[in-house]
């Protein structure tokens, strides 16, 4: 007779999974997911891998080739393109079941995309790709879809028993693809149509808890607080906290004062302790996902409530087994005040259990030359990475972060995570520099002008979280549109592992947190250029004003001219040191809506008619207007509109760079 052991496994995986009690993963199962912080602290049963595909440059395929692991055409890659009903299809990710997409983000959406789940030839999911990802449609509402700073996410879970296959009708844009695959047998219900009709108020649920999710993820129930206070002097270290387990820390509550925020938020350290074993170490500002300073932001993990005194609030969950201990350490020259809690819940310690790590590590005067990839991560056991933060200085308005990130997972030769930028992975694009807050990615910070300055970014895997089994490491490429300029670099991990796992992670010590210094932008002026934005105007039909020219313009400003019509003048008032017979040179932009022109200096005629008409915004080469008598002081340029290109955009604008006289 053949034993129970031996049946069950010809009973084969299904069957097996069926008896062990692990429920089918389904579209309802894995929305629940999207806001269940708890579970990320267990191993997931069934259990899965998280890969990415991606429109990354295809030349990379080995660090050993540098130029090439570097590579930066980062669009209109795909797997093979495909006949489908007689039309073509560029295939962005093709995928053996049992899975689930948990992620799909673009720069630039463009095309119908389709959605095709086991090997079905009609599309589940068929939409324009601005609509599916722009959280226009009511099925896929903000914020689970949407556009923010430029970038598309999707975050709506799509689950196949078999395969998947997503395509696109169009050519040239940037995508990301996440994905999870299941073991061979895992039950897994394939997403359908009908589906978004039936899950229709689970999805408003899931949305109004991702726009709320501080108010979302507050401790309910049963649960225990236990307050602090404590006062910390220069180099002082605090115990605020001793819990005996098993429990779970359900949340957590800081505010403090002191005579420099910013300095306090940098330099005061947050360590815990698991079990006798310290799994996190971060500046306290730092941790909260943003720096330096404590600015407003609301995430579903942890975010800052703005004010004179700051509250930062987190709702990880962080189980352990025995005992655990709040620490701070304050490691400037003020004292620091702090007050808060920690909120505790009941539970029970398994083998599934997982301890919650935070790291921090920094980079001063990282040179953007050669391409190098810097890690963020770097771990060794068993669990599951759920998230980070980056803080870059950029001493220049230029974009720090062309680089992609490349996540190994269990020792991988190639990253089964291979971006396409590093605004990309963080969920905006473009290196637009405009701030946004969402429940799962944020750009709190970024001073301007353009990336100038201090900027602060985040990105929390939630639903697309990344187990690992050994080993786990991320990297990010240090790729800066400067050849020759210094950045620093400071990121915080967030990961959860088994007892035992290790990291490469150094201790903080005082010289790691000097306290962040003032950036005072100074826009480069050429030498001995008159500013277009400086002139005077004397007399003006429209409106004329200083405008934003970007990094290729003196001074990085024009000055504008626009609401004019043929035959309108504008004259501007510029300052001669010296009078005489002068040459005058200018430096005029182009742009698609820009006007054909006679310009005039002290009413002489200055060359023929410029037009101005170009398809893409740019600054010209400079024009040798001709010479002309000039007087000591303030003298005229008068600009007249004479008409338009017939390719232009008929709005008859006008700019200006600079003046030389020579």
């Amino acid at each position: 007779m053949m034993d129970f052991r031996a049946a069950f496994r010809l009973l084969g995986p299904i069957t097996a999974m069926f008896l062990s009690g692990c429920s089918a993963v389904t579209t309802e199962s894995l929305l629940s997911q999207m806001t269940d912080l708890r579970r990320l602290a267990e191993l997931d049963e069934p259990a899965y891998t998280t890969k990415q595909f991606s429109s990354y440059d295809r030349k990379s395929t080995t660090p050993a080739d540098a130029e090439a692991w570097f590579a930066n055409a980062d669009h209109g890659q795909f797997i093979r393109t495909e006949k489908n009903d007689g039309r073509d299809e560029n295939v962005m990710a093709d995928m053996p079941g049992p899975g689930a997409i948990v992620r799909i983000w673009s720069a630039n959406p463009k095309g119908k995309i389709r959605i095709y789940l086991d090997n079905n030839p009609t599309p589940a999911i068929e939409e324009e790709m601005t609509d599916l990802l722009g959280g226009k449609m009511a099925e896929f509402p903000e914020p689970i879809a949407g556009e923010r700073s430029r970038g598309w996410n999707l975050y709506f879970p799509i689950p196949y028993a078999r395969h998947c296959k997503v395509t696109s009708d169009a050519k040239d844009f940037y995508y990301h693809v996440n994905y999870r695959t299941y073991a061979p047998g895992t039950p897994v219900t394939t997403f359908k149509p009908e589906d978004l009709k039936a899950l229709a108020g689970r999805i408003g649920r899931v949305a109004a808890a991702l726009r709320s999710p501080r108010r979302a993820g507050e401790p309910s129930g049963a649960c225990e607080k236990q307050p602090f206070n404590a006062v910390l002097a220069a180099g002082a270290r605090s115990t605020l906290a001793r819990i005996e387990g098993p429990r779970a820390i359900r949340a957590m509550q800081f505010q403090i004062a002191a005579g420099d925020l910013s300095v306090a938020a940098r330099a005061t350290i947050l360590r815990i302790e698991f079990d006798g074993g310290q799994t996190v170490e971060c500046p306290l500002g730092d941790f909260f996902g943003t720096a330096p300073g404590l600015t407003a932001y609301e995430s579903y993990p942890m975010g800052i409530v703005g004010g004179d005194r700051p509250v930062m609030w987190c709702h990880w969950f962080m189980p352990f087994a025995r005992n655990a201990e709040i620490t701070l350490q304050n490691l400037s020259k003020q004292d620091v005040t702090v007050l808060g809690g920690v909120t505790t819940v009941d539970y029970s310690w398994t083998d599934r259990s997982l301890l919650f790590h935070a790291k921090w590590r920094i980079e001063r005067d990282l040179p953007s030359r050669p391409f190098s990839d810097w890690t963020h991560l770097e771990c060794k056991g068993k669990g599951r990475f759920v998230g980070g933060a980056l803080y870059v200085v950029n001493p220049v308005r230029n974009w720090w972060g062309e680089g992609d990130e490349k996540i190994f997972v269990d020792g991988e030769p190639f990253p089964s995570f291979f971006g396409t930028g590093s605004e990309d992975y963080y969920g905006y694009a473009w290196c637009n520099n405009e701030p946004f807050v969402h429940a799962y990615h944020n750009q709190p910070r970024c001073d301007g002008p353009g990336n100038f300055g201090y900027t602060a970014v985040n990105r929390f895997h939630v639903l697309d979280d990344i187990p690992f089994t050994s080993r786990f490491k991320f990297d990010m490429e240090n790729w800066h549109a400067n050849k020759e300029t210094r950045t620093t670099r400071a990121a915080v991990s967030y990961w959860y592992a088994r007892p035992g796992g290790t990291d490469f992670f150094k201790p903080i010590v005082a010289d790691d947190v000097a306290p962040p210094q003032a950036m005072v932008y100074q826009a480069p002026h050429l030498p001995g250029a008159i500013e277009g934005e400086k002139m005077r105007p004397i007399a003006v039909a429209g409106a004329c004003r200083a405008k934003d020219a970007g990094p290729k313009a003196s001074g990085e400003e024009m000055l504008f001219w626009k609401d004019a019509q043929p035959g309108d003048k504008l004259v501007l008032g510029f300052e001669s040191p010296a009078g005489g017979r002068k040459r005058v040179i200018a430096r005029l932009l182009a742009n698609s809506t820009y006007a054909r022109v006679q310009l005039y200096v002290n009413d002489a005629k200055a060359g023929d008619v410029i037009d101005l008409y170009r398809p893409k915004s740019r600054p010209l080469d400079e024009m040798d207007l001709g010479e002309f008598e000039l007087k000591s002081g303030e003298n005229r340029l008068t600009v007249e509109i004479v008409g338009a290109h017939d390719d232009a955009e008929k709005k008859y604008e006008f700019a200006i760079d600079y003046l030389k006289v020579q």
